[in-house]
This record gives structure tokens, C-alpha cells and sequence, in this order.
């Protein structure tokens, strides 16, 4: 497993009985997390004195419970960069701390080229990889269909002083981004893409990520760059295995481009134990 390894801000101080204890900048709240099968005792005092609670509802969704009064909003830091947090009403904070690991190889590929390199971000949220890259020195697309997600990524891109750098911000379907790319002839150095396990559409299609990814990478294959440098992507979906993920990536760029593939875990250490939380999966192309 690839673990962030880097946070000052961010820590996880328990986990068990399906739930996690965190501290956000000092802001401790505890959160669901089905991956959280085991039943160890709660030794944390902070279990019984965390800010805030989420409880979900059997109904579907869930609340937060506040047992301190917390700002709407506050701010953490990680290398450099700056994100606003913010709970909402489904249990996000606006950020997912184990892609910090993800954002370091990022950069790493970046300055190691040493010539100008365009990113392409698909679902790309808040910015988290957006804002690693454009510190970088690259020049990104930011792609998201969330009108409020991509203002949430400009506001941290504000807050980190990134707000000259060369990104674009859209809002905009992923896939029909990508199609209008390909027929412009546009091309990108590195593609990083973080799709959702399931969704619908304008029209009431269904999106499962297991039915739809090969699709989609070998889609967006199309827009990589005949000097490409990596295509990297990402996966909350349980039943889609990081050696799957290897194999599409695989199958689909390296007879073209040649290079490597790996993938793994990724995740976060737990204060309390020194163990690992697994938190998703990656898959990486990389051309050397």
C-alpha cells in the first residue's frame, strides 16, 4: 500500500466499529467508514469529545451531529498548499487526505521532465491534484460537471496563491469534454482521472464505474501526447481491484506508448496503531 506519509495537518487518531476519528487541523470529527470492519477498543479520550459526529440514516444519507459550535469553514495545509474544509451534508469535508500521495508522484513527474507539461484533471473535485501540478510548473485543464466543486477548487487555488498559474477551470462533462478535445486535436502530457463508482445522467443513464472505465480510459487515450509522461487513475469502487485497473491501463497504452504500469492501495496510518487504512486505489501508466 502507498501511504501519505506527509501530513502535519491532517491525522487519523482511531478507527474501529465503522467509524473514524480525525483531526482536521485540529478539528476532531469522527466519520463512517465502511472499510472499518474491526472492533478494537476506542482508547482515545477525543472518541467522547469530538466537534462533530456524523451519524447516517438507515433511510439513506446522514447528519452531522455538532457538539461544539465550528465555523462553516476553516483551512489546513499540506506542502505548500491550502485547502478549505467545509462538512457537508454527505459526510465530505471537501478534501481526501490519502490522494496527498498521489499529488507528491504527481509533481515528482512534473519537475523531472524538465520541459513544459499539460495536465489534464477529469472529475477533478476540489483541486487537490489541480493545485500540486500548476505548483509544479505545469499547466493544467481542470475538468469537473459540479459548478460548486470547481469553485471550491478556485478558492483554493486563491488561498494557496496558485490564482496565476495557468489553470483552466471548466465546468463541464468529463466525456463529453474529452470528445470535444479529440476532434480539436488537443493533446496532454499527463491525465489524471478520478471517476465516480456510480452516477446518472441528464437523461437518466446509468454510470457504473466496472462497465464504463475501459471505455473511458480508452477514450481519453486519445488526447495523450506522443511525448506522454503518465495517465493515472483513481478508484473508491470495492469491487474494482487495483490489478483491473493495471491491466485496462495496460492493454490500452502500452502498446502504443510503451512504458510501465503499477498500481496498489492507497491509504493512511492510523495514530492510535501504526497500521494502515486503506482509502482507494491507483493505477499508473508511466512512460519511463
Amino acid at each position: 500500500m502507498r501511504t501519505a506519509e506527509n501530513w502535519k495537518d491532517y491525522i487519523i487518531l482511531d478507527a474501529s466499529c465503522g467509524e473514524k476519528l480525525e483531526s482536521w487541523g485540529g478539528v476532531t470529527l469522527i466519520r463512517p467508514d465502511p472499510q472499518i470492519i474491526w472492533k478494537s477498543e476506542k482508547a482515545s479520550a477525543l472518541w467522547r469529545s469530538a466537534d462533530a459526529h456524523y451519524h447516517r440514516s438507515s433511510k439513506g444519507g446522514g447528519e452531522w451531529e455538532y457538539r461544539k459550535k465550528l465555523r462553516d469553514s476553516w483551512t489546513i495545509s499540506y506542502s505548500g498548499l491550502k485547502f478549505i474544509i467545509r462538512p457537508t451534508g454527505f459526510k465530505h469535508t471537501g478534501l481526501f487526505p490519502e490522494q496527498a500521495v498521489n499529488w507528491d508522484f504527481l509533481s515528482g513527474v512534473i519537475k523531472s521532465a524538465a520541459r513544459p507539461v499539460k495536465v489534464l484533471n477529469l472529475f477533478a473535485y476540489t483541486g487537490g491534484a489541480t493545485l500540486s501540478c500548476a505548483m509544479a510548473g505545469a499547466a493544467v485543464t481542470h475538468v469537473d460537471a459540479s459548478k460548486g466543486m470547481v469553485q471550491w477548487a478556485r478558492e483554493n487555488a486563491q488561498i494557496s496563491g496558485l490564482s496565476q498559474k495557468p489553470i483552466r477551470w471548466l465546468v463541464d462533462d468529463c466525456e463529453k469534454f474529452v470528445n470535444r478535445e479529440i476532434r480539436r486535436g488537443s493533446k496532454y502530457d499527463i491525465i489524471v482521472m478520478d471517476p465516480p463508482s456510480y452516477g446518472r445522467g441528464p437523461g437518466g443513464e446509468v454510470w457504473k464505474l466496472e462497465e464504463c472505465v475501459y471505455d473511458l480510459v480508452r477514450l481519453c487515450s486519445n488526447v495523450l501526447s506522443n511525448n506522454a509522461l503518465c495517465f493515472m487513475l483513481n478508484s473508491y469502487t470495492t469491487g474494482l481491484s487495483p490489478s483491473v485497473m493495471a491491466y485496462i491501463l495496460g492493454d490500452l497504452l502500452i502498446p502504443r506508448y510503451a512504458g510501465k504500469v503499477f498500481a496498489d492501495e492507497i491509504g493512511l496510518k492510523v495514530q492510535s496503531t501504526g497500521f494502515a487504512l486503506p482509502c482507494g486505489s491507483t493505477a499508473i501508466w508511466q512512460s519511463k
